[in-house]
């Protein structure tokens, strides 16, 4: 229905796939979020139940991406204009990526530019704090070497890790039912507290990271889905330490700005 909206349908065709978009960092808020003289759907409504991809993020402009805080936390954009106000769909999974720094060599130094590493603060300053506090898992990746491109394959495939993440998903549809939350990510209030209550020790640990990463409201909730889901595909019936340590490892403090 979002596709229709936006005229992207063609023939008249239904979608069978979840969607992938990955706009460019040249987008603007109106083509991140909607509107329009006609208001349409933006590429976050257009993501709807799939993948929204942002390579480059710290490239986009800052009010752009700021635009999707209230998509991100309420699965819904609303768009107001003179002669219309629109609600779309926008539950997306959001994927991003970017360099340490404008150069990218930041932990090369002898590639690394001459202000390092102000620069790299610099450059990961323009992603705010509210917005990097709605992102789950932070994973730094070290550069890829020519060396490591003739290594052998990985011992664990894609196929393998498609399953795994199958059966956790098996487990959240079966715990939640038909009229709850599709996955870990939705759930909240007394329904999180219900199933992702971490056990003693993980609950000691919890608190002492909440005090000593100073996380906000937001950022305490998420942990707790992410360790849910940690113990899904562990195969865990009980959210312990070890999954709440795990989870708080993706967990990176926001700048403050």
């Amino acid at each position: 229905m979002v596709a229709s909206v936006a005229g992207e349908l063609t023939g008249g065709k239904l979608i069978r796939t979840r969607p992938f978009r990955s706009p460019h960092h040249s987008a603007s808020m109106a083509a991140l979020t909607g509107g329009g003289l006609r208001v349409k759907p933006g590429e976050v409504s257009l993501a709807h139940l799939g993948v929204l991809f942002l390579d480059e993020l710290p490239e986009f402009q800052r009010a752009v991406l700021d635009s999707l805080r209230q998509p991100l936390e309420a699965g819904e954009v609303s768009v107001a204009r003179a002669n219309a106000h629109v609600t779309f769909p926008a539950r997306v999974q959001l994927v991003a990526a970017m360099n340490p720094c404008r150069c990218g060599h930041l932990g090369d130094p002898a590639l690394a530019c001459s202000r390092a590493p102000k620069c790299a603060v610099d450059y990961q300053a323009k992603i705010s704090g509210p917005l990097l506090d709605r992102i789950d898992l932070h994973v730094e990746v070290p550069a890829v070497s020519a060396a490591d491109l003739v290594l052998p394959p990985p011992s664990e495939g894609s196929a393998e890790v498609r399953a795994r993440v199958a059966a956790a998903r098996a487990v959240q549809t079966a715990r939640y039912g038909a009229n709850g939350p599709r996955t870990n990510a939705e759930a909240d209030g007394d329904v999180l507290d219900a199933h992702a209550t971490p056990d003693e020790a993980g609950g000691k640990l919890l608190a002492q990271a909440a005090e000593a990463m100073r996380l906000s409201a937001r950022g305490y909730t998420r942990i707790l889905r992410v360790a849910r889901t940690i113990a899904d595909l562990a195969g865990s019936e009980a959210v312990g330490r070890i999954h709440i340590a795990e989870a708080l490892s993706y967990r990176r403090q926001a700048p403050r700005n």
